[in-house]
């Protein structure tokens, strides 16, 4: 028979915020185990560190805009093909739960509240998954607004919102037919920051230890903490939601769990996304089933996924990303507070970073082996001319 499959999908958490990783302000202790029974890469990235552009990806496994998605008001064309399609067609059951960000979005609309939150995603929107429920965005972290296969209209749903969709979620998934391919989107950690989290306490702000690269700047340390705090009760609040939805699905089950981008919280001076260094593009990944052996540190990227999914259902165990580099990019310019101000697009490898403007000048080089904290810019560096101009090469696909 072949394997029961979900996706389990976040936002905004980085691939630093983890126990595992080494990160002492982050309780992710389910996680932590999902990871020990499995594998975590630790040089997993998004493709794209915005939300619309990397879902596209991901589901799609063709970069933005190759997929349809180059705006962030973008929707996902009603034509693209995805991996729901894919797997549908191998006789899967497919469903989706959760938060959706590629349908059509009204840009004079509030991005946060419920206007967006009870915006109905349209069937042909809904990416070829045949159960969907979930809600286009609108960034309500608790008692969300759902609707979907079974409920025609948006219905609010009373508790934290990764509770609810988890729970949701069981309720369908014990019910499906086997094989199953599913994805379980969740909002959180996303801001805002400071929206309750229950049962899960905001760290004091001056407690929280910041990584070495947020500079010293008093405001920019304030407003990092005070970011932090919350954002950290909303990874330990996810966390266990995760775990109370992986413990209820049998074992056999094959996992890959992850998030769409990360987050600066003022590292370089900088905040939220869209931004190339590794606080912004660096995710966390981790799966439980067949992989190859020694790809902890491997480079892999969120538009790999789908072929992993094709490879569970072929029945290898043998998948590997492929090459040493990936593909990183924002396609265009999304004009919010603190966003990245640029398109950029570049290359990134376990040990070296490039990345250049649109009009091909280089903006970063970084060897993140001996500067993980990308502390020292050498693209303006005559000593890795050479190796800047080997790097540019690979930025063609």
């Amino acid at each position: 028979m072949p394997p029961n499959i979900l996706w389990i999908v976040t936002t905004q958490w980085r691939g630093q915020a983890l126990g595992l990783a080494g990160d002492p302000n982050a309780k992710t202790p389910f996680l932590d185990a999902l990871a020990r029974s499995g594998t975590a890469f630790g040089q997993a990235v998004t493709p794209h560190p915005f939300g619309p552009f990397a879902r596209a990806a991901m589901l799609t496994g063709l970069h933005s805009p190759e997929n349809g998605v180059s705006d962030y008001f973008d929707p996902l064309p009603a034509g693209a093909r995805t991996v729901a399609h894919e797997l549908g067609a191998r006789s899967y059951a497919t469903a989706f739960f959760g938060k959706w960000h590629l349908s059509r979005r009204d840009p004079s609309a509030r991005l946060v509240g419920e206007e967006h939150a009870r915006a109905k995603v349209p069937e042909e929107h809904r990416g070829g998954f045949a159960f969907w429920e979930g809600f286009e965005s609108g960034f309500q972290l608790n008692d969300p607004w759902l609707h979907g296969t079974r409920l025609p209209e948006p219905v609010r749903f009373p508790g934290y919102q990764s509770d609810v969709i988890c729970h949701r979620a069981l309720g369908v998934l014990g019910s499906l037919r086997s094989p199953w391919f599913a994805v379980v989107s969740l909002e959180a950690p996303h801001p805002p920051y400071d929206a309750p989290c229950p049962g899960a306490q905001p760290r004091p702000p001056g407690g929280i230890l910041l990584r070495a690269n947020v500079p010293g700047d008093p405001a920019v340390e304030a407003r990092a903490r005070r970011e932090l705090s919350g954002y950290y009760a909303h990874i330990e609040a996810t966390d266990r939601a995760i775990g109370v939805l992986v413990d209820a699905l049998p074992p056999d089950t094959l996992i890959v769990a992850t998030s769409v981008h990360g987050d600066m919280h003022g590292s370089h001076g900088l905040f939220r996304k869209g931004w190339p260094h590794e606080e912004s593009v660096r995710v966390p990944l981790i799966v439980r089933g067949p992989v190859a052996r020694g790809l902890e540190a491997h480079p892999v990227s969120l538009v790999d996924l789908p072929g992993l999914a094709r490879a569970w259902v072929e029945g290898s165990e043998s998948w590997r990303p492929q090459g040493a580099f990936t593909r990183i990019s924002m396609p265009s310019v999304v004009r919010l507070p603190d966003q990245c101000d640029r398109v950029w697009r570049g290359v990134r490898s376990a040990s070296r970073k490039l990345v250049v403007e649109s009009s091909g000048r280089p903006w970063l080089l970084y060897d993140l082996e001996q500067d993980p904290l990308e502390a020292r810019n050498l693209a303006s560096d005559p000593g890795y001319a050479s190796e800047l101009s080997e790097l540019t090469a690979l930025l063609t696909p």
